[in-house]
């Protein structure tokens, strides 16, 4: 009975834009984006544990994701200040847009798919309206998107898995790190953004090959750090936005997450798990993720603090823009979002 109603649910084409929405996503949604706009900083980032390029990036998808208008919408500047403070933090001759402290190309990546979903949603024209910043320190979206993919590939081709890890210089690569980069790519490239077939034909080898045979996916090649979901779940997205879901590694992943949907994470690692798990699911088994949708929906309403916010050790603008992302599926206005 409930598979039947949420299969109705699912196939409503008012789902597709929004305006069937549950309630209580729209009261998660609202109540987290006063919160990050009421604690962005004045230079258009965010307090935070890890503060840095992708945190930015993060909120900035968090803004969009139910289809504030990002011109001229409630949180336009809040989006125009955030990605101005990408633009101007980014490497102008590397492209390499970072963190602070461990980690760096987390932040890439997530800047990256930030980037990737404003360009062409935003109007370039407003982008530095009011800005005091320097014309010589300012770039298009689509300029500084190039430079990052540019960054990227420059860091693949140096890295002998064809992957990534932690800094752009780095020789060997992990599946967590590799993920977030190549979704960065994947969303460049739907945004038309030119990026070579092979370049997304190496990464997603490095996945193959750190597919173990029951469907888990491994840390990085030859040593597992045991069965995580997360993983799996990483790639199993990328298996699905890279076109791969004809390959058996990709049959594998998408049955273990499923078996495994109800099982927590550590707690330190909860959003990260909750994003992944959301879009995997999503592209893999769309019943699997109604049912798992709506158990999370109650799950972050218990979670959720009184001021809007989400905690996290990684501070809370961090906790609070994945936990919007997490649900934002129920929108399904991103254009990475697609099925």
């Amino acid at each position: 009975m409930l598979f039947s109603m949420l299969e109705t649910y699912a196939q409503d084409p008012t789902i597709r834009y929004g305006t069937g929405v549950p309630p209580a996503v729209r009261s998660i949604n609202d109540r987290s984006l006063r919160y990050l706009a009421n604690t962005q900083l004045e230079d258009g980032s965010w307090p935070s544990g890890q503060n840095g390029a992708g945190i930015t990036g993060i909120c900035v998808m968090a803004f969009m994701a139910s289809g504030e208008d990002p011109d001229y919408g409630p949180y336009a500047t809040h989006i125009r200040k955030a990605l101005r403070n990408m633009i101007i933090n980014q490497n102008p001759k590397t492209g390499y847009m970072t963190g602070y402290g461990h980690g760096s190309m987390y932040h890439h990546g997530f800047a990256m798919l930030a980037l990737s979903e404003a360009y062409g949603a935003v109007n370039e024209e407003l982008l530095w309206k009011g800005s005091e910043t320097p014309a010589n320190r300012r770039r298009t979206i689509g300029e500084a998107l190039e430079l990052a993919v540019r960054c990227a590939l420059t860091a693949q081709e140096k890295n002998p898995w064809g992957a990534w890890r932690y800094s752009p210089g780095s020789q060997d690569a992990d599946t967590t790190v590799a993920g977030t980069v190549l979704m960065g790519i994947l969303g460049a490239r739907n945004a038309g953004i030119e990026v070579p077939n092979e370049a997304i034909d190496k990464a997603l080898t490095f996945f193959q090959t750190c597919t173990m045979r029951g469907g888990g996916v491994s840390y990085q090649p030859m040593s597992s750090h045991g069965d995580s979901v997360t993983r799996t779940a990483i790639a199993t997205l990328v298996y699905a936005i890279g076109k791969r879901k004809d390959t058996p590694e990709y049959k594998s992943t998408s049955e273990f997450i499923k078996r495994r949907m109800d099982q927590n994470t550590r707690s330190g690692y909860a959003f990260y798990n909750l994003y992944y798990m959301a879009q995997a699911l999503f592209q893999s088994d769309l019943k699997a993720w109604q049912v798992w949708n709506q158990r999370i929906i109650e799950k972050l309403q218990g979670m959720q603090q009184e001021d809007g916010s989400f905690t996290s050790s990684y501070g809370s603008a961090y906790a609070t823009g994945m936990a919007v992302l997490t649900l934002a599926l129920n929108y399904r206005l991103l254009p990475i979002y697609e099925r």
